[in-house]
């Protein structure tokens, strides 16, 4: 008597038990393992970091001698100190001077490029992208001569209209104002790229359509251009807050000769200056954990509002 085997589907007898449990294990294992290495780095350099900053903070942090345990006691301090709040609403004003003009104009700018036909217009999408890879030292020293007040190209532009020479540097107003320009003209290309290349995968059809129905360009782009770009939109949004907010670079580079307060008032010190000047020149490294604490609630809150806000504003009707 004679025992035949039953083929499977692919003409192929069936595996042993042995190898069809090892590939069912190996099926189910796979896709963690692709993924893996970003979790571990993540938690290498970021969740682990992020840990031990909460950590540091509880404590009167000596980096070359005692570690005291505080417990509250440097966010009591913190909330009481009028340089963290002086730092937090610099932070504050220029993530709003430097954001908003800068999303408005990359979306502008996509909107005509998408529009517009140019020769060579790869070249001019390309040039775009020379602001972001310029170099912040570079950039830094360019806008800091532009607004120099004696001999900067801005004020002299002002004196021929009658205007008196500006102090940006070391004026509140002129110093967010000097480092939202330097802010905007480095990422507003990168920006215009991202919604450009977005725009560009709406049908032509669509607009071609809507300019037969007698829609003008104000009314395409607020009824086809933005409801596709609103992925996007809500992606820069998000990274702008946390970018805006983390700004160290900008402000510490314009005032050398005070590069952690950002000059004699502190006109221009931001949230992450702040921590730089308490943890790396004065170690005190417990109270800049807890700033550090500070920012991250302070970003998270403002990206999630920023979220929350941008998802449920709906496209203009009419």
């Amino acid at each position: 008597m004679t025992t035949s085997i039953t083929p499977t589907k692919a003409g192929l007898p069936p595996a042993p038990p042995v190898e069809a449990a090892r590939r069912g294990f190996t099926e189910i294992i796979a896709p963690y393992a692709y993924i893996a290495p970003f979790f571990v780095l993540f938690a290498v350099f970021g969740l682990i970091p992020l840990l031990f900053t909460f950590y540091v903070a509880l404590f009167d942090w000596n980096p070359i001698g005692e570690h005291v345990f505080v417990g509250m006691d440097n966010f009591s301090r913190l909330v009481g100190d009028v340089r963290f709040w002086n730092a937090a609403r610099n932070t504050v004003s220029i993530w709003l001077l430097s954001t908003v003009p800068q999303l408005l104009i990359a979306l502008v700018l996509a909107h005509m490029l998408n529009h517009v036909r140019l020769r060579l217009a790869v070249f001019f999408r390309m040039t775009m992208l020379v602001p972001y890879i310029t170099s912040v030292a570079a950039t830094a020293i360019v806008f800091a001569q532009m607004f120099d007040r004696d001999y900067g190209l801005l004020n002299w532009l002002l004196s021929l209209v009658g205007f008196e020479h500006i102090d940006f540097i070391q004026s509140v107003t002129g110093s967010h104002v000097l480092i939202a320009v330097m802010v905007t003209w480095r990422w507003f290309g990168y920006t215009a790229l991202l919604y450009l290349a977005s725009l560009q995968a709406v049908p032509r059809a669509i607009y071609e359509a809507a300019a037969v129905d007698g829609a003008g360009g104000v009314r395409q782009f607020l009824h086809i251009s933005l409801p596709a770009l609103r992925p996007v939109i809500v992606f820069t949004i998000v990274t702008s807050t946390i970018g805006g907010l983390q700004i160290f670079t900008e402000p510490l580079l314009i005032n050398r000769g005070a590069a952690s307060t950002c000059g004699p008032i502190r006109q221009c010190q931001t949230l992450t200056l702040f921590l730089f000047e308490q943890g790396f020149t004065q170690f005190k490294f417990g109270y800049a954990a807890a700033i550090g604490v500070a920012l991250f609630v302070m970003v998270v809150a403002l990206a999630g509002l920023n979220y929350f806000l941008s998802t449920r504003i709906r496209p203009v009707k009419g």
